[in-house]
């Protein structure tokens, strides 16, 4: 069973780093929006494709609000919520399966 808790406990840990990694990717596609980024700038390019699938649903259900976009700060939220519940849960699943608990 000890197995078993290693690989879980391995997914919670690479959960956090890509949340993690997903999170500064979010935190610099907003600083890159507030000045005038060249659209064919390969980084810019790669920034909006990973962000955009995520942050345009949120975008498109929010209220304008004078031009400020809020959907960056709700999946950060998001984000932060997951890292709490979803990495602890996967955590002390992990730890119960080593103890020898069950689920």
């Amino acid at each position: 069973m000890f197995v078993f808790a290693n690989l879980v406990e391995a997914l919670a840990t690479i959960t956090s780093y890509l949340l993690t990694i997903y999170m500064w990717i979010i935190i610099i596609r907003a600083l890159i929006s507030w000045v005038n980024p060249d659209p064919y700038n390969p980084i810019v390019r790669f920034l909006y494709q990973v962000t955009e699938p995520v942050l345009y649903p949120i975008r498109r259900r929010l209220p304008f609000i004078g031009g400020i976009d809020l959907s960056p700060i709700i999946v950060l939220l998001v984000i932060m919520f997951l890292q709490v519940f979803l990495v602890r849960t996967l955590n002390e699943v992990a730890m119960r399966l080593r103890m020898g608990g069950g689920l």
